[in-house]
């Protein structure tokens, strides 16, 4: 057996540089590089409809200016996320901030004061409170509404273009790209938290999460290809990966996904979907046998920054696709 050597990380001031000679070393490094290697394989593929995954507290983390770069540049065509993501994104666009705190603290006492936590991340539970009744608000204002959660977050991004047109947010600039937004879990979330408020209060809002279903999987029944990417796992990682088996049982049989990357923390071997591997999605037929594809263990926080920074120090382009059901 002919082996290839490994080749040692030489320090250089270009990230993309950096990520490429990484995919030749070993471990998360390797796994961190290898995914740079398939990101760019999937942007240079005209065929491919890339699809986005993310959960975790994302934007309260500090990725939102991240994410928004994936959108700006069209490195992504769709995206599916956790109500609370979008949630804080809108907090952003309206001047609501997450401050840097501590993970050793008294909860008690930040309860006391009306502080939420998240992990080392501090926020005002009076301005969240006050960002969900503008949601509410804004419900009523469109009040009857009955859709998917798409429509609801493709108008939420148009109101807040209008409302605060100098702020800034991956809600307002999918909207203002025409990349669709999935909230499946929507009722799980702030958001959820407003569409209660509104009803309560009178107004006919529903949201029709199986819409959703069918709305995404026409996308990618309609592409010639597509690529997945997830931060993190949980409901976004499988309400992506499962448009494959219901197009295979509409008879649109597409073979799994072309390309697959994800970035988790979570092990394979709990059973958990969030570490579920690629090898295993391949028995569902929810990833092409042949797919280039990597896992890689990394916080997030760490990978989508490098990524996304490599992304565009490495001048690829990619023009605007259309990914609307």
């Amino acid at each position: 057996m002919e082996l290839t050597p490994t080749t040692p990380v030489r320090p250089t001031d270009r990230i993309d540089t950096l990520l490429d000679a990484m995919s030749r070393t070993g471990f998360q490094g390797r796994k961190l590089g290898e995914a740079f290697t398939i990101w760019k394989e999937m942007i240079s593929d005209p065929n491919c409809t890339i699809l986005l995954g993310i959960s975790g507290a994302m934007v309260p983390a500090g990725m939102q200016e991240c994410l928004i770069t994936l959108a700006e540049q069209h490195f992504i065509d769709g995206i599916v996320s956790t109500g609370a993501n979008i949630f804080h994104d809108i907090c952003e666009h309206l001047g609501v901030r997450h401050y840097r705190g501590h993970h050793h603290v008294d909860d008690a006492t930040l309860y006391e004061k009306g502080i939420d936590r998240i992990y080392d991340v501090f926020a005002y539970e009076e301005q969240f409170r006050n960002v969900d009744q503008q949601v509410a608000d804004f419900i009523d204002s469109i009040a009857p509404f009955h859709g998917s959660s798409r429509e609801l977050i493709r108008r939420l991004g148009e109101w807040l273009i209008e409302t605060r047109p100098e702020g800034r947010s991956l809600t307002a600039t999918c909207a203002k790209e025409k990349i669709p937004i999935f909230v499946p879990a929507l009722a799980d979330s702030s958001i959820g938290i407003s569409m209660v408020m509104a009803r309560r209060a009178g107004t006919s809002v529903n949201i029709d999460q199986i819409a959703d279903t069918d709305e995404i999987t026409q996308i990618v029944e309609h592409a010639h290809k597509t690529g997945v990417i997830y931060i993190g796992g949980g409901v976004p990682k499988n309400f992506i990966q499962q448009t494959q088996v219901i197009a295979s049982i509409h008879n649109s049989d597409l073979g799994g996904h072309a390309y697959a990357i994800q970035f988790t923390t979570d092990a394979p071997h709990w059973g958990g979907l969030s570490g579920c591997t690629f090898e295993e999605a391949i028995s569902w037929g929810k990833e092409a046998v042949t797919c280039p594809r990597v896992q890689c263990f990394c916080d997030a926080t760490i990978a989508i920054p490098l990524m996304t920074s490599a992304l565009v120090s490495s001048g690829i382009l990619r023009r605007k696709r259309t990914s609307n059901p």
